[in-house]
């Protein structure tokens, strides 16, 4: 009944004029029926049908108009959800930026020989990149080898060092670690014959341990360009260092971005380098204690055979080098030439 009530307050125009139309009808039927009631009835049911005609299309208009704006929304929603895209990726892109940053860590003095020491447990692969290898043949190939013959497991070394048979870039970088060293140091100065030993060094120590474990497995190219970075990539993390004592370096553990940037930029590096065919050295064999026939003969096989200049002198002081390296960090500060 409610409901009748209410249905009847929001159509009374209609039902006063369905009202008024039924009782002209009765009238109609009677026999004389009172022609100005009827006309007077009839122009009743005509305005009451006009005026609801009105309120409909009163009634109408804004619901059109919430249609059409609905419709302008809908168009514009597309453009909106890009806007959302776009904001979520932003999002995203801040969210790994800001984890990379964590997980980039700063090292300095004896922490980068402690993460380097690090690196070397377990690893079954090595890369580096930078200037004659130094540290490389004095420290880490030698415990890599030692770790890997222990364990009983292969090792993948790869090196890039500067080229020792290119005057040009191996006195770029005697002058270049001439002008960074310390005038008060009582260490050997680097000049361009020592920079073509260190490098002819590191060759002769992967020849000597290759010779002696089987399972281990070595690229060496050389580069005609010399970079001040250093580069040392385990299969655990990337340690980046400089020349410069007091500077600092970075260590980036595998599986953020920037480990995989290292180590894609490592390998395609090495591949733009001069390869050493070191299967020729099986060739020339070196016993325990190279002779200085032996080491000719070996760099004659690599294709690199050694100047004219250096006499046998030089020839054992390369062997000294190669095999009997000190840590040039003895005090575990950073190790800066490598």
């Amino acid at each position: 009944m409610a409901r009748f009530a209410l249905w009847l307050v929001k159509n009374a125009d209609g039902a006063i004029a369905l009202l008024v139309a039924a009782v002209v009808a009765v009238i109609g039927l009677t026999d004389d029926p009172d022609p100005q009631l009827v006309s007077g009835a009839t122009l009743l049911v005509l305005g009451l049908l006009s005026a609801g005609i009105l309120r409909d299309r009163y009634r109408r208009v804004p619901v059109e108009e919430e249609v059409r704006a609905s419709l302008s929304r809908l168009t514009v929603l597309p453009e909106r959800l890009e806007r959302i895209e776009e904001f979520e990726q932003l999002v995203r892109r801040s969210r790994l930026a800001l984890d990379e940053s964590s997980a980039v860590q700063i090292l300095g003095g004896a922490e980068v020989a402690a993460a380097l020491a690090t690196a070397r447990e377990g690893t079954d692969r090595w890369t580096f990149k930078g200037g004659t290898g130094t540290y490389i043949r004095a420290v880490t190939l030698p415990e890599l080898v030692t770790a890997a013959r222990v364990g009983g497991r292969t090792l993948l070394v790869r090196l890039e060092i500067i080229d020792p048979s290119d005057g040009d870039v191996c006195d770029t970088y005697a002058r270049f670690r001439r002008a960074g060293a310390d005038s008060t140091a009582a260490a050997e100065p680097w000049t361009l014959e020592r920079t073509r030993k260190e490098s002819y060094a590191t060759i002769l120590a992967v020849c000597w341990y290759t010779e002696r474990f089987r399972l281990l497995e070595v690229v060496i190219g050389l580069s005609r360009q010399m970079t001040t970075f250093r580069w040392d990539l385990s299969a655990s993390c990337v340690i980046i260092t400089r020349e410069e004592p007091s500077g600092p370096a970075l260590k980036v553990d595998k599986g953020k971005f920037y480990y995989d940037w290292c180590a894609a930029e490592l390998l395609n590096s090495l591949d733009q380098a001069r390869r050493v065919p070191l299967e020729q050295a099986r060739s020339a064999p070196l016993s325990d204690e190279p002779t200085i026939e032996e080491v000719r003969r070996l760099f004659q096989a690599l294709g690199l055979a050694l100047p004219r200049s250096f006499s046998d002198r030089d020839v054992m002081d390369i062997a000294r080098r190669a095999l009997r390296a000190v840590d040039p960090y003895p005090d575990e500060r950073a190790p800066r030439e490598r």
